[in-house]
């Protein structure tokens, strides 16, 4: 399976702020930087409200993997984590409401600051919690069905980075993505869920610390809906051992210009998800209302939080 494609993507200090109805809109222009080397910007218009832990030793054996992980728990509130914050970071907190063991894994956008530990064990209702550089900019994943020896070498069916407990590049696809840019523009945040690459695990984000209003609830709905497990079409199915443990992107799946955005496509109009010969972009967004369904789907699924804020990565469906 091909190493993910990551999206380098850059805040760039050209931005327009205006108020409308007593609400702080902020409309930047975001750089997309694609694997190839191609620069384009686009508009991105979000909603601004005014104003290390101990890495697990890596267990012997591994979980079944299946994107349609069972719900468990209860939702958490948003509130400080009593877990010591480092001077210059921010505390990220893992919340794993599935049935299933996920390993968590982070690598970096830039290579400067840089986490320290990179991967992570996260039981079947466990949580944890990182301290997190505060001008990181990265991504976080869950990898699922892993194995690894004593040593940290190993693989998993899911998300798997080089074999590798600790990850020292990005995952292999599908994987679902929380990705981040802290301090950024005028001291902002700008984080998203991705499943730009594909699908593994329903994921939200929820701010745990912050002076933003946060938009996705704690039971992962927004306004346009709640996180369920994407219903992945049968051409799209990653199987391992005769279980589906992943659905993979269009674009993973039949590489061509127009699913990938790519070439006589790559312009913002050109890009068109209702266009495709199966819009396979709307069954994601339908599954996920607030994350990334295509690499364009900027409007509804970046988002801005302000106040050196901290985080709640929730792995579960609403």
């Amino acid at each position: 399976m091909r190493p993910s494609r990551p999206r380098l993507w850059l805040t760039v200090a050209a931005a327009v702020l205006v108020v409308a109805g007593g609400v702080l809109v902020f409309t930047e222009v975001r750089a997309e930087l694609s694997q190839g080397g191609s620069l384009a910007a686009s508009p991105v218009a979000s909603v601004v409200a005014a104003a290390g832990a101990t890495p697990g030793v890596p267990p012997s054996g591994s979980s079944s993997a299946s994107p349609s992980g069972s719900s468990s728990g209860s939702p958490v509130k948003r509130s400080a984590s009593p877990v010591a914050r480092p001077a210059g970071s921010r505390l990220f907190t893992f919340d794993n409401r599935l049935a299933e063991t996920l390993w968590i894994a982070g690598w970096q956008q830039t290579p400067q600051p840089a986490l320290a530990t990179t991967g992570w064990v996260l039981p079947a209702g466990g949580t944890l919690t990182i301290s997190v550089p505060d001008r990181w900019n990265g991504r976080f994943w869950a990898r699922t069905g892993c194995s690894f020896d004593a040593s940290g070498h190993g693989r998993c069916a899911t998300g798997d980075c080089a074999g590798r407990f600790q990850c020292r590049q990005y995952g292999v696809i599908p994987a679902t993505l929380a990705e981040f840019n802290l301090t950024a523009w005028q001291q902002l945040d700008f984080y998203d869920v991705s499943m730009v690459d594909g699908s593994n695990v329903p994921m939200w984000i929820n701010i745990a610390q912050g002076r933003t209003k946060d938009p996705i609830s704690t039971r992962g709905c927004s306004k346009d809906g709640c996180t369920r497990a994407v219903p992945c079409p049968p051409e799209l199915r990653v199987d391992r051992g005769g279980r589906v443990v992943g659905c993979e992107s269009p674009c993973g799946v039949f590489d061509t210009d127009q699913y990938c955005c790519r070439g006589a496509y790559a312009p913002r109009d050109k890009c068109r998800p209702d266009q495709w010969p199966v819009d396979y972009a709307a069954v994601f967004k339908k599954a996920q209302p607030f994350a990334y369904s295509y690499v364009d789907d900027d409007a509804t699924s970046t988002f801005v939080c302000g106040g050196g804020c901290d985080y709640r990565i929730v792995f579960s469906t609403s």
